[in-house]
């Protein structure tokens, strides 16, 4: 009980100090929180893929498409229960900087998506209308889309401006669930291309499959890729999640960077924090030696500066925790949505709180070390 007291009120003794390393380790663990959550949003959409889907694309690039009269082959593949086709469209919403993402796909593609939920009527009414979508809960709240709306989108690989209506709201079945696009008939965008000069129909981007056996993806996609090996389109199939890394992949060395800054703000932190507790206790070299002289050991004059190292350390790191998800809040409505899901896990806070206690206690090693190697007499001889 004494030594919680005297942690205390060394730990107050001097306000300004102790009220600016606690702000700057408040920032640092903000700042880690906020750049381990912009690491987890990155790999969002790969941690939300199913492993009961596959997605078959060309084996050359994405930018090369697949033959439709591919789909009833690759139907016929022993463990494919079913075959949704999906097309980018990649066209602008008013202008460049309103980019989200548009598909053109078949009218099973949902079956193959239950963790995206759609009123039954409002998908009957997509189904029956040529020129309807669907948009996602995100994509409607950001853009204030309502089930009615005529969203015109001016096409960049497919010219012209189309206008598309909207038939239904796609919410997402948890928070994980990225609901951030616009979907509309495959058919409707086959049937346009084909009156277009010089453009190609029966074109498809990806074939996304689903599969009976998900332990049996490997062997499908082997068997999916033999059928059309050496064709004029061999294809490359792979589960959806390798398909989605494929695309935080080209993104790598941002990430990379990204984790290393917020290690580099700990190790700042961590020593400014070991620069504060070195200059408490050289001023309280006199104490340690009175204290030593009463009686009291190199443990308790340990247990002095560790106590008062944690307890800064848990004052700001618990003030970084609690502002986070706010801060996430604010930074995720600042960039516009960027980012379609965007909060703070659970692991993220293990991290902070982790990251706060390893500061504290590294801090205070050398210090601690200091205060209990201080000879009674070299510490009272130090007074005036």
């Amino acid at each position: 009980m004494h030594a919680l007291k005297l942690i205390t009120r060394n730990a107050l003794r001097h306000k300004l100090r102790t009220a600016l390393t606690v702000l700057g380790l408040t920032i640092a663990v903000l700042a880690y929180g906020l750049l381990n959550t912009v690491v987890d949003a990155w790999y969002a959409g790969a941690a939300a893929a199913s492993n009961a889907r596959l997605v078959t694309r060309n084996a050359i690039s994405l930018t090369f498409s697949l033959p439709l009269s591919y789909e009833n082959r690759i139907r016929g593949v022993e463990g494919v229960t079913l075959v949704a086709r999906s097309s980018w469209f990649g066209g602008v919403y008013r202008e460049p900087k309103n980019f989200f993402a548009q598909f053109a796909v078949s009218d099973n593609y949902l079956d193959l998506y239950p963790e995206l939920i759609v009123p039954a009527q409002q998908r009957s009414d997509y189904v029956r209308d040529r020129k309807g979508c669907l948009v996602g809960r995100q994509l409607a709240t950001q853009f204030g889309f309502k089930v009615g709306d005529v969203i015109p989108i001016k096409g960049t690989i497919y010219p012209g401006t189309w206008e598309f209506v909207v038939r239904g709201i796609m919410d997402g079945r948890d928070e994980s669930t990225i609901t951030r696009q616009l979907i509309f008939h495959w058919d409707y965008l086959n049937e346009s291309v084909r009156k277009m000069p010089g453009r190609r129909a029966d074109q498809v981007g990806v074939y996304v499959l689903g599969i009976a056996v998900p332990e049996e993806a490997a062997a499908i996609s082997r068997n999916v890729d033999d059928v059309f090996k050496n064709s004029l389109a061999e294809t490359l199939t792979e589960t959806e999640q390798a398909f989605q890394l494929g695309f935080v992949a080209m993104s790598n060395q941002i990430i990379a960077a990204i984790r290393v800054v917020s290690y580099v703000v700990i190790v700042i932190i961590m020593a400014v924090m070991a620069n504060a507790m070195a200059m408490s206790a050289r001023e309280r070299t006199v104490e340690y030696a009175t204290l030593k002289a009463l009686g009291f050991g190199p443990g308790f004059l340990a247990l002095l500066m560790f106590g008062e190292s944690l307890t800064l350390c848990i004052a700001g790191g618990g003030l970084g925790m609690l502002l986070t998800p706010p801060a996430a809040s604010i930074f995720r409505q600042a960039t516009g949505g960027v980012f379609p899901v965007f909060h703070v896990s659970r692991d993220t806070v293990l991290l902070q709180a982790a990251c706060a206690g390893v500061v504290g206690v590294a801090a205070a090693i050398i210090p601690a070390i200091q205060a209990a190697r201080v000879r009674i007499v070299e510490g009272l001889r130090a007074i005036g």
